[in-house]
């Protein structure tokens, strides 16, 4: 998709843009709207007498395409480096292993309760060559490392880093490749520019120290002296503070989604009053720790976006007795972190991963082969003040079509038990 917006947005400019495309289905889908297309195997020949490539985020740095662009003369930069060359609105910009949308979300609900025109772009879902050369007062941009990794002068006002944490080095191919592109957020900041951390996170702590403007600390826990975030019972921020009871959280993990979001927004120009409205009515997305419902005293969580190790452990420690499940397909990451975790009563791992999970598992567990079986499982184990938490810590391609699907799924086998047992 981020072809066909990077396609578009440069034939609304004037240039010629060419599509290429493997895919002989989409090839044609792609002339039939207009699009002009180069299919067929790969050749170095392909991007001859260009004057620039965009690159797919689906292609790693390893594939040829890639491998033969760089070895050209022909510069190549992703769609948001193009996209955002175009833009006339000051831009914040949101990374991190875990919690981009959420946080590109929340800054632009903030600056939209606040009266700009905002909107939010990017990796989010909404391509930025989709809506760059329109008007806008403000734009919130949730980049991924693929994204990053081939930019020239993008330069966000803010910018805001989450965490750091090894993910898809099946794309990168080491973690120090992965975190130096999640590090070029800020590259082009200058003394001018503004970076929001997470001091918390030891990788997006480390990475700070490479920033060159300003810096600001923010925390889900304790809110650091030169920094925002948790103080005794409040949540503070730059313009104002919220009693912690006031909030419809109280995960580390989300007080400082809600603190990175409001100081980024509030750099942007964000009121009190928005950023007061926002945090008190922010509930996490579908998908993300949602409870599905409570028997027996036992709480059924479905975070089947919590896609790696990072994700799936910080959901782990936000309870304090799990019956966990996960695997999937494992994106060549360490997946020894997820049985580590103290709160972890019974594991329970299904998909390619399973039994490798399985293997590093030193207490109770069993290694099913569907969902229906984890949740009978689950449901034969648990008792009353445990949580049975789906968090993955896994791509779910092996079994189903995106981490919605798998979290349908399970809220689906989980409703189906329940009934049947009631």
């Amino acid at each position: 998709m981020s072809g066909r917006s990077a396609a578009s947005l440069a034939a609304r400019r004037g240039d010629e843009a060419v599509i290429f495309e493997t895919d002989p289905d989409r090839a044609d889908t792609l002339r039939s709207d207009g699009f002009e297309v180069v299919s067929g195997a790969w050749s170095p020949s392909v991007v001859e007498g260009f004057d620039a490539v965009i690159a797919s985020p689906g292609l790693p740095e390893t594939s040829e395409p890639i491998v033969d662009t760089l070895a050209s003369k022909v510069p190549l930069i992703s769609e948001i480096e193009m996209a955002s060359a175009v833009l006339r609105a000051p831009y914040a910009a949101v990374t991190g292993t875990n919690g981009k949308t959420t946080v590109t979300s929340l800054i632009a609900a903030i600056l939209a309760a606040t009266g700009f025109n905002v909107v939010a772009a990017g990796n989010i879902g909404l391509g930025l060559s989709d809506v760059a050369d329109q008007e806008w007062d403000r734009v919130v941009i949730e980049v991924s490392s693929f994204q990053l990794r081939f930019i020239e002068s993008f330069k966000p006002a803010v910018a805001v880093l989450l965490n750091v944490a090894d993910d898809h080095l099946d794309w990168h191919g080491t973690g120090e490749a992965y975190a130096d592109a999640k590090a070029r957020i800020f590259e082009n900041a200058g003394e001018d520019g503004v970076l929001v951390f997470d001091v918390d996170d030891v990788g997006a702590r480390k990475l700070a120290e490479r920033a060159t403007g300003r810096v600001i600390a923010v925390s889900g826990r304790l809110a650091p002296s030169d920094g925002y975030g948790v103080v005794a019972d409040c949540l503070r921020t730059m313009t104002t503070s919220i009693d912690l009871a006031d909030l419809r959280v109280t995960d580390p993990a989300y007080l400082l989604d809600l603190t990175a979001a409001a100081v980024a927004a509030e750099l942007l120009g964000a009121s009190s009053d928005a950023v007061e409205k926002v945090l008190h009515d922010f509930e996490p997305g579908k998908h993300r720790r949602t409870v599905i419902g409570t028997w027996s005293g036992i709480a059924w969580i479905n975070d089947s976006k919590a896609t790696n190790p990072h994700a799936a452990v910080a959901s782990c420690q936000a309870y304090p007795s799990v019956v966990l499940i996960a695997g999937g397909r494992n994106k060549g990451l360490d997946l020894k972190p997820m049985t580590e975790v103290g709160s972890i009563r019974y594991l329970i791992t299904l998909g390619e991963a399973g039994p490798q999970l399985m293997s590093m598992w030193t207490g109770d567990g069993r290694l099913v082969g569907s969902l229906d079986e984890a949740v009978a499982v689950a449901a034969s184990v648990a008792k009353s003040g445990d949580t049975v938490l789906l968090a993955p810590g896994c791509a779910s391609f092996d079994m189903f079509s995106s981490y919605e699907a798998r979290g349908d799924a399970f809220e689906a086998a989980v409703e189906t038990f329940q009934g049947a047992t009631a």
